[in-house]
């Protein structure tokens, strides 16, 4: 490996990694003062705020990787102007291309490891995460979770525990579906049968219903049907796709297919950890023309706060695109990859005649 390129991997290496510790004593910091506001009126060991930001702090991490690299990269460059050293390059026939494209192969690779294993573990810590706070969320009597066997609900109303089964989700209808009831003893009370259940509201419309109780069956055209979900409810539970691997994502989207439920959420956050490699060393070419395009620029402040600009703006515009694409307004494509265009278009703008900084 040439000498310069040892040296670009270095420098560029201990900027990243400090820029990542400091970002993550800085998250870890905070979640626990919001850890500790939680448990306020909760008689809990001192050491759960600690543990659960502990917990926490790498899938919010994770998230942050797109800014982590836009500043650490111009730390970088902060430093070679600095010590001069960018002058040595020069002098020495390195293009500035050139010097980006190493930044670039490096910040891939590093995205690569970070979709491979970071997010991996960030993914199960945010699952137990989310474990530990449900036992003191007053919802942890109230389940449910979708498989290859449908949704399936836990509901307590009035002492009475209610399992619900549904083969298939459409719009705010459940179809196929099976619903047991229980007394506090865990003893059969009843069970109903029905094709089709609105559950738009709480109150729930069962029509046409087969009820199974003290060895009779009857058929009903409507029940009404009080329980703790909804639709809006059912939809919410499921939201919370940073807690599931990639494979579990894949696995997850396979049973919301067998469901006819909306798969938008899940196939958005696959694309995202998909491209994220990409978004990576976008941010770092970024970062890199930024740097170059102000490099006569004596003001550190000034270079740090165009950097800041560009990616409070992408930051925006991803979620507003990905808001457009959950809620199929847009094709999923479209919302996935124009911040991405976007942010391509802008990079190579300032690319242009980047080698005569």
């Amino acid at each position: 490996m040439k000498t310069y390129i040892k040296f670009l991997i270095n420098g560029f290496l201990k900027s990243f990694l400090k820029t990542f510790f400091i970002m993550l004593c800085l998250i870890f910091i905070l979640n626990i003062l919001k850890e500790i506001e939680f448990f306020t009126n909760i008689n809990v060991s001192p050491i759960y705020p600690l543990y659960l930001s502990l917990l926490s702090s790498p899938s919010i991490i994770f998230e942050m990787f797109p800014f982590i690299f836009l500043i650490s990269t111009q730390f970088f460059f902060i430093k070679l102007f600095n010590n001069n050293e960018i002058n040595i390059f020069k002098y020495s026939g390195l293009k500035n291309l050139k010097i980006i494209s190493v930044l670039c192969f490096l910040t891939f690779f590093i995205g690569l490891l970070i979709i491979s294993f970071f997010y991996n573990l960030s993914s199960t810590f945010q699952s137990y995460y989310l474990q530990i706070k449900s036992q003191y969320s007053t919802d942890k009597l109230h389940l449910a979770v979708i498989n290859k066997n449908g949704l399936w609900i836990k509901d307590i109303i009035n002492k009475e525990t209610n399992i619900i089964n549904s083969s298939k989700i459409d719009n705010n209808f459940l179809t196929d579906t099976f619903i047991t009831t229980f007394n506090e003893d865990f003893d059969l009370i009843k069970s109903l049968k029905s094709d089709k259940i609105d559950i738009k509201k709480n109150q729930w419309l069962i029509y046409d219903a087969i009820i199974f109780e003290n060895n009779t069956t009857q058929k009903k055209k409507l029940i009404k049907f009080e329980s703790n979900f909804n639709q809006k409810r059912i939809e919410s539970l499921f939201s919370n796709l940073s807690s599931l691997s990639f494979l579990r994502l894949i696995d997850l989207r396979k049973n919301y297919k067998l469901l006819n439920y909306s798969t938008v959420d899940i196939d958005i956050e696959i694309y995202k950890i998909a491209s994220y490699p990409l978004m990576l060393v976008l941010m770092t070419v970024l970062s890199s023309a930024i740097m170059f395009n102000t490099k006569n620029y004596s003001n550190t402040s000034f270079k740090i706060i165009i950097g800041l600009f560009f990616s409070v703006i992408i930051y925006y515009m991803n979620n507003f695109f990905n808001v457009l694409g959950s809620t199929e307004k847009i094709p999923l494509m479209i919302s996935v990859w124009t911040p991405m265009i976007f942010l391509t278009l802008i990079t190579l703008t300032m690319l242009v005649k980047i080698n005569d900084k």
